[in-house]
């Protein structure tokens, strides 16, 4: 081996010298530089995250707040930022006000049956463009996706003919309906990731065992796409709970409303009531947060699972 010497170096040879030199070298290197123009795109992502959240939060937060004040507190000009007297009398007067258990009533018969037919009817849906292969499947597939860009304010004049001719109008089975023609294309396009992201040999797996198409589809796909079912039974939930436009025009009688339109009962020719008005809209917001706190870990589960293929 030959012996080499470096400036202000003796003895040492060459292989020995470089990698003191390529140590000396990254130390010298401007780390802090980086690492803060690193930090700053992230530190900008999360402050605009931040004015999101505040401003998708800031209604909540003053429903709520308003919901608690007494009436001298809601009406007056300067903004009370947190109620300076808290009261109940605005739930007590939501509560109290006709009708609000026969609504309560009607929205729960009504989005219990749209969930549910909604999920039998995309379920099985879902499996048929997943797992069989007939003529006219894409095109099924471009029609279903179509349909959900379609916004759903467009679609009410049609259904509203439509029913008429069918005699459905004013009928909790005309409501239904239109929800659950509403929510189909999205539960539909949703569930069928799930079912394509199922491999093909469990089914085939379980044919060799004797199982027919109804004992696979329930013993052994459902269990597989639940999370997929989950995530539909929620939008479909949220969709029928909240909507007031289509129980408002496809239903006349007032003792079928819903509670959308309940809602409306609070704006009156001789004003609104803010406070009454606020109280029965955190009401009416529990079983929605109540049912998704419910739901949230299979939900969130099913929508990562759904992502992997579709």
């Amino acid at each position: 081996m030959t012996t080499t010497t470096t400036p202000g170096v003796t003895g040492v040879t060459a292989s020995e010298a470089q990698p003191d030199v390529a140590e000396a070298t990254r130390a010298s290197r401007p780390v802090a530089p980086v690492r803060a123009r690193r930090r700053k795109p992230r530190v900008l992502a999360n402050t605009i995250a931040v004015v999101f959240c505040l401003v998708w939060v800031f209604p909540i937060y003053w429903m709520v707040n308003t919901a608690f004040k007494p009436a001298d507190e809601v009406t007056t000009l300067t903004p009370i930022w947190f109620p300076l007297r808290p009261t109940l009398e605005n739930f007590t007067r939501a509560l109290t006000q006709d009708g609000f258990l026969v609504y309560l009533r009607n929205s729960a018969i009504v989005v219990v049956a749209a969930v549910l037919l909604s999920i039998v009817v995309g379920f099985l849906a879902s499996a048929a463009l997943s797992r069989f292969r007939f003529r006219g499947r894409r095109a099924i597939l471009v029609g279903i996706l179509f349909v959900q860009m379609i916004p759903s304010g467009a679609l009410l004049i049609p259904l509203f003919l439509s029913f008429q001719s069918l005699g459905l109008l004013n009928s909790y089975i005309g409501l239904i309906l239109a929800y659950v023609a509403s929510v189909l294309p999205f539960s539909i396009w949703v569930m069928r990731g799930f079912f394509v992201a199922v491999p093909v040999e469990i089914e085939e797996a379980a044919k060799v065992d004797g199982a027919g198409t109804v004992r696979i589809l329930w013993s052994v796909l459902f269990p597989l796409v639940i999370p997929g079912v989950i995530a539909t039974s929620v939008f479909a939930f949220i969709a029928a709970w909240n909507d007031y436009l289509t129980a408002y025009v496809m239903l006349k009688d007032q003792g079928m409303y819903t509670l959308p339109v309940w809602l409306a009962g609070f704006s009156t020719d001789k004003g609104t009531d803010f406070g009454g008005l606020m109280a029965a809209s955190v009401l009416f917001s529990v079983p929605v947060v109540v049912f998704f706190l419910i739901v949230q870990r299979r939900l969130v589960s099913g929508m990562t699972a759904g992502a992997v293929k579709g």
